[in-house]
């Protein structure tokens, strides 16, 4: 039962083109169409049903780790509708869940209409790429075509490092080798380090989380090997702080220097409703290190970096702003959603 009621709701939900479905016990599904929420019918998810969906959908294996923490990330496949991601969680003696409904084949960078120089980025021999952005902002998707760029174009061994896994690739002119955390291996850092031992060219992180994983992943880049990974912030400029502010002070010197040494890339996006309120498209901001970025990170200027991005535009940066402004001035996006990213320069 449990399954079948799950499977009927999420294919209800890819038929609407549904990005996140929602599951609490005592009101509706809620759909998240065109970033806006949406209750789906009128029958009542109820406490019962939740928790059967949670047995039912989570491995085995790992129902004690959901029951001992309080929340466990899986995948979940409906074949013939959709891959998924999940995350169940427990609160107020119930269980919840949100599913993110996951493309069935991996898009190409144009596909996605970003930036080309994610292609060039992408055929990169080593240093550290990383895509930032909110939650829900398509930051794995970037990544999972980038990686398909270089899977169609590129000899190299990928090894990639996921919380869950959530597009499959399959061996092209590249070999991939995918991990799920928690599944394969038991962290982010223990997954990298051993990442090393294993001869790969790209290493893929699902997320640079906490001290330990970021260290490795800047001592993979300095070694010779090209780091992609994420992180929840919304620029160039904040991501670079947020990186530094994870080191002890006494450390963020040498830090400092490192990351101006290995840095390749900081690409922060967002997903934004197009104006025919036919799904989302991408602004994006797209910082390159280059001698004057390098210098501004290791002099504890990260504040004036935007200035080297706005006077670099023929080196492939942008700003948020402008992306979102060709956006609008295209008629893709409404003046209304734009607002708020462009208050100033109206």
């Amino acid at each position: 039962m449990p399954t079948t009621y799950i499977d009927e709701i999420l294919t209800a939900a890819s038929k609407l083109d549904v990005s996140d479905i929602h599951l609490t016990a005592g009101i509706p599904p809620v759909f998240r169409m065109n970033g806006e929420l949406q209750r789906y019918g009128e029958q009542i998810v109820t406490p019962d049903q939740s928790r059967e969906i949670s047995e039912a959908l989570i491995p085995k294996k790992a129902w004690d780790t959901f029951v001992l923490k309080g929340e466990m990330d899986y995948a979940y496949s409906l074949p013939g509708v959709a891959r998924y991601r999940v995350n169940s969680f427990q609160q107020r003696g119930s269980v919840s869940h949100a599913f993110r409904a996951i493309a069935s084949g991996i898009p190409t960078i144009d596909q996605l209409k970003m930036p080309a120089i994610l292609k060039t980025l992408a055929e990169t021999h080593q240093g550290l790429i990383l895509v930032t952005g909110p939650t829900g902002s398509g930051k794995s998707t970037t990544l999972a075509a980038m990686i398909r760029h270089i899977n169609e174009t590129m000899t190299k061994h990928i090894i990639t490092l996921e919380d869950p896994i959530e597009y499959l690739h399959r061996h092209g002119t590249s070999i991939i080798n995918q991990r799920e955390i928690g599944f394969d291996t038991n962290s982010f850092s223990n997954g990298l380090r051993a990442a090393l031992r294993q001869d790969p060219d790209v290493i893929l992180v699902g997320e640079m989380r906490d001290l330990e994983t970021i260290t490795t992943a800047i001592t993979a880049a300095e070694t010779g090997h090209l780091v992609m990974a994420t992180l929840h912030t919304s620029s160039a400029s904040s991501t670079i702080e947020r990186i530094i502010d994870v080191f002890p002070a006494g450390q963020q010197a040498q830090i400092r220097t490192q990351l101006g040494g290995v840095l390749k890339a900081v690409v922060s996006q967002r997903l934004l409703p197009k104006a025919d309120g036919k799904g989302r498209i991408a602004a994006t901001e797209v910082m390159i290190n280059n001698t004057a970025v390098a210098n501004l990170i290791r002099t504890e200027k990260v504040h004036q970096i935007p200035n080297v991005i706005l006077t670099n535009r023929a080196a492939g940066m942008h700003m948020m702003s402008t992306s979102i402004q060709e956006l609008l001035t295209s008629g893709k996006i409404t003046r209304q959603v734009a607002h708020p990213y462009l208050r100033g320069e109206d």
